[in-house]
């Protein structure tokens, strides 16, 4: 049986993998997830293995670089500079934010597009603020949901901490129309250390990935892939529904 479950407290995006996401009030949710998200990603050109993208597991700083978006441009246009964690604004495919990030990382890295994305497990990423919320009382600091680098966040009827993981096999609709976007619930979210990264630059706080840990076995939120684009935007009615509600 479908059933509104509550609403889109807010949306994010990331132009750049690993780098500084961006608050949006509404935001296209095309077949590749939301567009302008992590179209862009910096390659570890020495990396031979299975995943060369360099993330803030292997830089914490990444998370202090700012993508500078386009001001009135579509929300498919990719930022053209990145402000530094010392301020400096440079281009994004230019040779000194390569060699800044070089620097930082000890390893020569290059900016690359990809037209479908840069995805880790699935294109869209959602969790609860209640499971936020309750991350944070539990490793005892400031709950930030940045930290989770969701794209969707919930804002649950029930407030139920980690009420996502029930929502798996199930079908997320944004809006009651029949035509709403909506998002297959594939997995949930199994966390890294990146929810450990101050994403102000503060420093690292591995409490934070402790709480996940001992509260759901390092779950937090729940992976997804689009079956119904459609534009989202924040307040929006979020309804649950079954397979066979979504057929």
């Amino acid at each position: 049986m479908s059933r509104v479950i509550g609403q889109i407290e807010a949306i994010f995006r990331y132009p750049v993998k690993s780098m500084r996401g961006e608050a949006l009030e509404a935001a296209p949710l095309g077949w590749h997830g939301i567009e302008g998200d992590r179209r862009l990603a910096l390659r570890r050109t020495g990396e031979r293995g299975g995943f060369p993208w360099l993330s803030a597991s292997k830089l914490p700083d990444l998370v202090s670089f700012t993508p500078l978006p386009t001001p009135g441009a579509p929300g498919e246009a990719l930022p053209t500079h990145v402000r530094t964690p010392d301020g400096q604004e440079l281009p994004v495919f230019g040779e000194a934010l390569a060699a800044e990030v070089g620097r930082r990382h000890g390893a020569p890295v290059e900016m690359m597009q990809l037209r479908h994305g840069i995805f880790d497990d699935a294109t869209v990423s959602v969790i609860s603020s209640a499971t936020v919320r309750q991350i944070g009382r539990l490793a005892d600091t400031r709950a930030d949901v940045r930290r989770f680098r969701p794209n969707i966040v919930v804002r649950s009827t029930q407030a139920v901490a980690f009420e996502e993981d029930g929502w798996v096999g199930g079908v997320l609709a944004f809006g009651e129309a029949e035509d709403a976007p909506a998002v297959t619930v594939t997995m949930r979210d199994l966390r890294c250390g990146m929810v450990n990264i101050d994403p102000d630059g503060k420093g690292l706080d591995p409490a934070v990935m402790k709480a996940c840990v001992r509260a759901n076995d390092n779950y937090a939120g729940v992976y997804g892939t689009v079956t119904r684009r459609g534009r989202l935007a924040v307040g929006q009615p979020i309804v649950l529904l079954g397979r066979e509600d979504a057929t």
